[in-house]
């Protein structure tokens, strides 16, 4: 996409005329490498064609297609002509905007112009411009988005004054997220001001986060009351909305005859009596310049006022005579304009313009591919079954292999009604749900209660509380739909706002919100989910929530296969936490399998087989064998030390979510906590919990460890991972935004509350505190002084504090660091995102998030040169501490702790206690030697 820069322009240009000035612009383009001369010979061929002058001093200049060749890079160039130049069709122009395209960026260009075309006096300020950044300003003024659509309106609200309607459509524009409670506040405190025929008006700027347009009317309007307007923002970006406002009660029309539809027109801009029609625009590149002219000159021919604007928009109807009012639309291919005209010529012109637009307005069309209109909806595409025997690749999201009989789960088919006629009766029935979806969630977490699913579940009851999804509820409710209709309407709603930020941690909290919504949509219907058999099985599913997880028998459940969903999701999260197998995002054909047909699921391979041959099942039940015996010996070794056949010692600690695992990990053998996630205490409180609640939960750690050293990280929290009570900025990426140590340094007594509470917690007990996202010393020195202060006013003893290493230039930067820290922990699962460029939850490239690539490894082993050089640790504590296959890698990389999940934990001392030092070396450099993570696998895999 084409940007205009300081750099692109020229100030102070003359010419004698517009064949001058557009020599001299081509010229600039020549200079700047972007074209060749032959460029000027399609300028001037488009300028015969149609005039580029936009209207209040602006040109844009450009070639022709068949001059395509000229150009040599895309780029612009901006002449300021402060004289002035007469273009050949009579405008005085002061700037030319001359683009070299290959394709049509220019198309942006022209969008962004048309929106400052209407500021007054543009013209006179962009010739006496002086400053090429105060030239581009004029030019580049962002659009104001405003908010006037078919989901702003609140129709037979059941409320008797105005004021009651106002609050209606403040929480109406509150929950669109176009204001926050402060503009909820003020409405609250004013008195709606008359506008005359029964409407009123409240208006205010604060907390508006875009201009917005509501309208609430009552269920049963009277004389001196026929709605309410509640206009959100400052006055300036209010403009167009109070025009349309004042449209429509200049009509005079009584909104009790209008639709949703006809009320949406009138807003828009169209009159009652207009004759309108609707047709779909067809052209390539949208309403641009070329065929916008087209229209602007058909409309000109009738006598009518004709208007237009997209039917999926909010905008205002526009002049069908005003040619940056069109360009302005910024219409694409496939979009709906609507047509309105009224006068004497309106159906012809109506019938004309329609005509026009379908012929491609001056350019050769195609018809968008469609079904026709007699033809039956064709039946989606049944899955293709599974290939018995025949591996199916999917990705890895718990370790493990299984092998029993698939269940699975198919979600009851929910049928109810879209209306109801006694709203009082819903609302009865919507509260006796949700009451009944508390409970049971509450029974859950009583279940759950110490393990992972119990804070996630947690979460779940605040969203059955949520204001916002009840209120939105019972407007839908007041509007005659259904209990079910209008609790999934506000659920369904909710979510697709979430997954529209393209946040992966937001898009995983959508699901979880469908979770909530589905347990009050069955409990409103009466349905019971399925049950699984009291057999041991393989629950395959479209996709698990928290809540699915969370009901598993793990006495029976051998594994999860699911049709959707990442490594990163909770049901995936919760899988590994309870030891299961698991596979995600294996596709629809899973799906097709029939209950009782055995399934093979790895885990570490990341693929499915059903119904395994002789030959393969045999296989697998030898190595289950081997692992149910491997199991055994490791479990009842657990206690002793992993050392090496040489004599060589690793601690093997456990990675923990939550303070009350730690028993658990103790008993499993684990020399320690390698990691303890603090932010699990922050998620769990709806506040930031105080020093005396921190205290408390991490004293059950030290207490069950009996001595063993804990390893605590600082919070967590941030960009892809927030909390609800601090706010932050929305972020393009929030993986490379405020996360770790950055954002805790931006609340430094939020820190040093968490660094206390440690600290009082340990006593004279073993605590390593290390920072998460550190990116490079200035970041570790900063943290520390924190902590050293808070240790010199409690006069706590001395502790080790270091870092983690997941950013790709802490590793690089692991000399400078290594002199100040007393360890680094590697988190294998971030550093491995961060170095290859791959989110690990993304669906198409998560199986390639491979922490045994080559390049990771090699940041490894910097690291661990760097610290050994001057007496420090390392620990490894992302998952693949825990892979098999990567194990003797670490060993021999000469890594000096592995941190893995509590049931692993045996598993892998075992490993070690299999291992001599010498022969990890060797698979370390065989591994170093190779070029790519598969390369690899395969080499360990045969060595």
């Amino acid at each position: 996409m084409l940007t205009l820069t300081a750099n692109d322009v020229r100030l102070g240009a003359t010419a004698t005329d517009w064949q001058h000035a557009l020599a001299q612009a081509a010229g600039e383009l020549e200079r700047a490498g972007r074209t060749t001369a032959d460029y000027l010979t399609g300028m001037m061929t488009r300028e015969q064609q149609s005039s580029t002058v936009l209207g209040n001093g602006i040109a844009i200049p450009h070639g022709t297609p068949d001059s395509r060749s000229a150009v040599l890079d895309t780029g612009i160039r901006l002449l300021q002509f402060p004289d002035g130049v007469t273009w050949h069709d009579g405008n005085r122009v002061h700037v030319l905007v001359a683009i070299a395209a290959q394709s049509d960026e220019h198309l942006d260009i022209l969008r962004d112009l048309t929106r400052v075309l209407d500021q007054p006096g543009l013209a006179d300020q962009l010739a006496r411009a002086d400053d090429a950044e105060a030239l581009v300003r004029l030019l580049s003024t962002p659009p104001v988005q405003v908010k006037c659509d078919r989901d702003s309106l609140c129709l037979g609200v059941d409320a008797g004054s105005a004021t009651e309607l106002a609050l209606t459509a403040a929480a109406r524009l509150q929950r669109l997220q176009c204001v926050d409670r402060d503009f909820l506040g003020a409405i609250v405190g004013q008195t709606p001001v008359s506008l005359g025929q029964g409407f009123w008006l409240v208006h205010h700027g604060l907390g508006a986060r875009r201009p917005a347009l509501a309208l609430a009317t009552p269920k049963q309007p009277a004389p001196d009351l026929q709605g309410v307007f509640c206009l959100a923002g400052p006055g300036d970006q209010c403009r167009e909305l109070l025009e349309r406002l004042d449209g429509f009660l200049a009509v005079g029309e009584r909104i009790d005859t209008l639709g949703a539809d006809a009320l949406l027109a009138r807003l828009a801009g169209e009159a009652p009596d207009a004759v309108s029609a609707q047709v779909v625009l067809l052209n390539t590149h949208g309403l641009h310049a070329r065929p916008a002219k087209q229209l602007v000159q058909e409309a000109r021919r009738h006598n009518a006022r004709i208007r237009v604007r997209l039917l999926d928009g909010d905008g205002a109807a526009v002049s069908a005579t005003s040619l940056t009012r069109i360009i302005g639309l910024g219409a694409r291919r496939g979009q709906t304009l609507v047509l309105s005209a009224t006068g004497e010529d309106a159906q012809p012109a109506i019938t004309a313009l329609a005509a026009a637009i379908t012929g491609g307005l001056g350019e050769a069309v195609t018809p968008l591919a469609s079904t026709p209109a007699s033809a039956p909806e064709p039946a989606a595409a049944e899955p293709e079954p599974l290939v018995d025997d025949q591996p199916l690749k999917a990705v890895a999201a718990s370790p493990g292999l299984a092998l029993a009989p698939a269940f699975v789960l198919r979600q009851p088919t929910l049928d109810y009604p879209a209306t109801a006629a006694d709203p009082e009766e819903q609302i009865q029935r919507l509260n006796r749900a949700i009451d009944e979806s508390d409970g049971q969630l509450r029974s859950l977490i009583r279940q759950a209660e110490g393990g992972e699913a119990a804070p996630i579940l947690s979460v779940h009851v605040e969203m059955l509380q949520d204001e916002d999804l009840y209120q939105a509820t019972l407007e839908a409710i007041g509007e005659g739909a259904s209990a079910e209709a209008g609790w999934w309407q506000a659920i369904d709603t909710a979510a697709r706002a979430q997954e529209a930020l393209a946040d992966r941690l937001l898009a995983e909290r959508a699901a979880d919100l469908r979770d909530v919504g589905r347990r009050v949509l069955a409990n409103l219907c009466g349905v019971s989910m399925p049950t699984p058999p009291d057999s041991p099985y393989m629950l395959v599913a479209e996709d698990l929530g928290p809540s699915d997880v969370a009901r598993l028998d793990t006495t029976r459940v051998r594994g999860l296969v699911t049709a959707r969903g990442g490594a990163t999701a909770h049901s995936a999260i919760l899988a590994r936490a309870l030891g299961l197998p698991a596979v995600v995002g294996a596709g629809e054909r899973v799906l097709t399998l029939t209950d009782g047909a055995e399934l093979v699921v790895d885990g570490e391979r990341g693929c499915v087989v059903a119904n395994p041959a002789a030959e393969r099942r045999d296989r697998i039940q030898r190595r289950l064998e081997q692992l149910a015996e491997l199991q055994a010996e490791a479990h009842s070794q657990r206690h002793e030390p992993a050392t090496t056949l040489d004599g060589h010692t690793l601690e093997v600690c456990a990675n923990l979510g939550n303070t009350a695992h730690t028993p658990d990990a103790v008993e499993r053998g684990a020399d320690g906590i390698g990691l303890l996630r603090t932010e699990f205490i922050f998620m769990a409180h709806p506040e930031a919990p105080d020093l005396a609640t921190q205290e408390r939960e991490y004293r059950h750690a030290f207490d069950a460890l009996n001595g063993l050293p804990l390893v605590a990280r600082t919070l967590d929290v941030g960009g892809d991972k927030p909390l609800d009570y601090w706010p932050l900025p929305q972020e393009d990426n929030p993986f490379l935004g405020l996360r770790g140590i950055r954002l805790s340094l931006t609340r430094p007594e939020i820190l040093e509350t968490q660094v206390r509470a440690l600290l009082r917690a340990a006593g004279d007990r073993p605590l390593r505190l290390m920072f998460p996202m550190v990116k490079d010393l200035d970041e570790f020195r900063a943290a520390k002084a924190i902590v050293q202060r808070v240790q010199d006013e409690i006069g706590a003893p001395d502790l080790q504090i270091g870092v983690m290493i997941e950013v790709p230039s802490s590793a690089l930067l692991a000399p400078t660091l290594a002199p100040e820290v007393d360890f680094f922990s590697v988190g294998t699962n971030d550093l491995t995102q961060y170095t290859l460029a791959i989110d690990r939850g993304h669906g198409q490239l998560s199986a390639e998030s491979d922490a045994l690539h080559p390049a990771v490894l090699r940041l490894i082993q910097m690291t661990v040169a760097a610290a050994h050089a001057h007496g420090r640790w390392v620990g490894v504590c992302g998952e693949l501490a825990s892979d098999p296959l990567a194990i003797p890698v670490l060993l021999g990389l000469e890594v000096d702790e592995l941190s893995v999940t509590s049931r692993r934990v045996p598993l892998v001392k075992a490993c070690i206690r299999k291992l001599s030092l010498e022969t990890a070396r060797t698979q370390a450099a065989l591994a170093l030697s190779k070029a790519t993570a598969v390369e690899v696998r395969d080499a360990l895999e045969a060595s």
